[in-house]
């Protein structure tokens, strides 16, 4: 059983507003999830106890916002719920004894002598939501009043009360709710108690309406610049009738799915298994557990309609199933709340997300269905939120990062049938992609003559410093990249090992690599900062000029497993990154002495844009400092025990914000608080990399 477990009590939540800056997150496998406070009070449009995904992990619409509860004893009313409202809020966390994340998130309330034990669950691969009460009464009759809030909006928004339109009907325990513009039916279902329509209670000035719940406030969308103020829809109450010391254990249901739903506690019980099993792969080792349960929330299912002309492969693929043309395979979602899955963070984050707890057939999926979208030597840079628009290539290094992660993949397996797996199934499209590198593609990407890879002009914005606003390119890193080239050189190096393996012509791929080994050197040492330049801009009368700022890029010259640089270069170039660029949540974007150098991540989206790589810490880029850290300095026992304090501040962060998540980004001075997504799927990823195969095996 895991020790892993997080207890707020309430003096970690004396107002709502402490209450709103801590989040917890469940989710199901195929782009659902569940998300919201540890007060249960919305503080953002994309909270939710079930967002749906119509088509796997796409499609995402919230059709259960919340639940609410009252306790009636003695003819009075008692109201758990929180939540802030135009004007006021409700205060029900004054009720709220403690709020416990074992896996699943549990309430434990209590009014006078009455306990109630509230537990949410999401079902595995379904899109169904479970709460589950546990509730003793005391010596007087009371009554719990639950108050489910519908929905049916695109993940994400707000919605207007005039918007809020169902067919609905109830019967017996099942409420079914028909959104007048989706296609789907809403089932809801109460285990006890008795529905009462609301539109029967009394109204007055301040309640004009029992039906809708309006003018929520959500103080997160509120504080980045949206008008976050959102409705709901609440037709019925479940009233549950208890008893003098009368003990009851009931749940309630929410789903899209056509089949019923099984037992509510049956339901929240596999969960917990499911992750517990997960976490015991990794070992004993507490934070590891803490990283591999963080990291299952990214892992889901991606339906893939495969073209008619590859068609062929379906017949022997990793799939978890496969449907005429369409085929389940898992991928990668880069960050929760609102990102999808994204190429290159793909290729970087399931490194630490699936090898080291052994997940092995995720990872294959992975790799054979990022194959399929090889485009002119490409790989994509983002799949849309929606099925019905194509995946955007606008991107250098996804296609570059993939090379290091078949690397990683054979590095942890390594049997004969894995490396059959990548020359059957992988080794076409790495042949494709040094092709067109080597030739040219889309976005000025190609070999230049020195051996090195340029790409972008005008407004692309190829690297994963990417911000465009309007026709503001913030980070304009035209040219030769330094990371980009690191990541060239490591592919060509797997090339000549994967070639020599598989009996082709290795020789090509050696040639190429010692050829940008040189030039690498030669270009971007920057003698008089002792350490790399970030970008070097190609001109059209073929004038390069190097960009001396100091940024964390240069660090997978040191970190990749096949590098360029002597060891002396190596260990100069993390000494500067760790002076300038280091805070103990994150890597800065850019050098604090920089003119440019934002320190706050704040604002508007405009204002947040700006910051984003102009000095922001990122969370990710720790995992390729912590190794580069421990390579230079030889996995020193002075050196692991320095990773080792690197690594334990993610895990104090794992308390904050999202509860076990590690967020996206964090501001460049004092780095604390959580910015951007509240769990990133790169961040989790390079901590559990770094802190498994750099840290652990050097500790003892």
């Amino acid at each position: 059983m895991s020790k892993v477990k997080y207890t707020l009590g309430r003096g970690q939540f004396r107002t709502l507003q402490e209450g709103l800056e801590k989040e917890w997150l469940l989710t199901n496998g195929i782009g659902g999830l569940a998300n919201s406070t540890v007060v249960g009070a919305s503080n953002r449009m994309h909270n939710g106890y079930l967002t749906v995904s119509m088509n796997p992990p796409a499609d995402r619409y919230t059709v259960l916002s919340n639940v609410w509860e009252s306790v009636t004893i003695d003819g009075k009313e008692y109201d758990l719920a929180a939540q802030e409202y135009i004007g006021y809020e409700k205060k029900g966390y004054e009720y709220l004894n403690r709020f416990e994340l074992d896996i699943l998130p549990t309430y434990y309330y209590q009014v006078q002598d009455v306990t109630i034990k509230k537990t949410i669950s999401l079902e595995y691969g379904k899109n169904t939501v479970v709460v589950c009460y546990e509730v003793e009464n005391g010596m007087e009759e009371a009554s719990l009043h639950i108050t489910p809030q519908f929905n049916c909006k695109p993940y994400g928004v707000t919605i207007e009360a005039s918007q809020l339109q169902f067919d609905m009907t109830q019967e017996g325990a099942f409420l079914t709710l028909v959104p007048k513009e989706q296609d789907m039916n809403i089932t809801f279902y109460a285990s006890e108690g008795t529905y009462v329509n609301r539109s029967t209670f009394p109204t007055s000035m301040a309640t004009p309406n029992y039906l809708v719940e309006e003018n929520q406030v959500y103080c997160m969308d509120c504080r980045t610049g949206f008008m976050g103020v959102d409705n709901h829809f609440t037709p019925y109450d479940v009233v549950v009738d208890l008893q003098p010391f009368e003990e009851k254990k009931f749940y309630i249901t929410c789903t899209i799915e056509k089949e019923a739903v099984g037992d509510g506690f049956a339901i929240a019980d596999q969960y917990k298994k499911r992750m517990h099993k997960i976490m015991a792969q990794t070992g004993e080792d507490v934070f590891l557990q803490k990283l591999a349960w963080a990291a299952d929330a990214f892992v889901v299912q991606r339906k893939v309609v495969v073209p008619k002309e590859q068609e062929e492969k379906l017949q022997t693929s990793t799939a978890d199933k496969v449907e005429g043309n369409t085929a389940y395979l898992k991928t990668i979602l880069a960050g929760y709340p609102w990102f999808m899955d994204w190429g290159r963070d793909t290729m970087i984050a399931f490194q630490g997300l699936l090898l080291p707890t052994k997940r092995f057939k995720e990872v294959r999926q992975i790799l054979e269905s990022f194959s399929w979208f090889v485009k002119d030597g490409m790989l994509p840079n983002v799949f849309p939120n929606s099925s019905k628009e194509e995946p955007r290539y606008n991107t250098i290094d996804a296609a570059l990062w993939y090379f290091y992660s078949v690397y990683k993949y054979l590095e942890y397996t390594g049997e004969k049938e894995d490396y059959q797996f990548v020359e059957e199934k992988l080794y076409p499209a790495m042949e494709q992609i040094i092709s067109y590198y080597k030739n040219g593609t889309h976005y000025g990407i190609k070999m230049d003559e020195d051996g090195l890879i340029l790409g972008g002009s005008g407004k692309d914005q190829l690297t994963w410093m990417d911000v465009l606003v309007g026709d503001w390119v913030v980070t304009p890193r035209h040219g030769k990249a330094v990371e980009i080239n690191a990541l060239w050189y490591n592919a060509l190096c797997v090339m000549e090992q994967l070639a020599e393996r598989f009996h082709k012509d290795a020789k090509q791929y050696h040639v190429l690599a010692e050829k940008t080994k040189e030039t690498f050197c030669e270009k971007f040492w920057n003698e008089e900062k002792g350490c790399l330049y970030d970008c070097i801009e190609k001109r059209e009368d073929g004038i390069e000029i190097p960009d001396d700022r100091i940024r964390p890029n240069q660090i997978w010259a040191v970190s990749l497993p096949y590098t360029m640089l002597s060891r002396d270069r190596e260990k100069a170039v993390v000494q500067t990154v760790y002076k300038h660029l280091y805070t103990p949540y994150g890597i800065r974007s850019l050098s604090p002495e920089d003119a440019e150098y934002k320190a706050h991540y704040i604002g508007k989206l405009i204002d947040r844009d700006g910051a984003y790589h102009m000095g922001t810490s990122w969370g990710y880029i720790s995992g390729g400092f912590i190794t580069a850290y421990c390579k230079v300095y030889e996995h020193s026992k002075k050196a692991v025990k320095k990773a080792l304090e690197m690594c334990q501040y993610f895990s104090d962060h794992m308390q904050d914000g999202c509860l076990n998540g590690i967020a996206e980004i964090f501001d460049g001075d004092f780095s604390c608080t959580s910015r951007g997504c509240y769990t990133q799927a790169w961040s989790v990823g390079e901590v559990l990399r770094a802190y498994s195969e750099d840290v652990l095996p050097y500790l003892h």
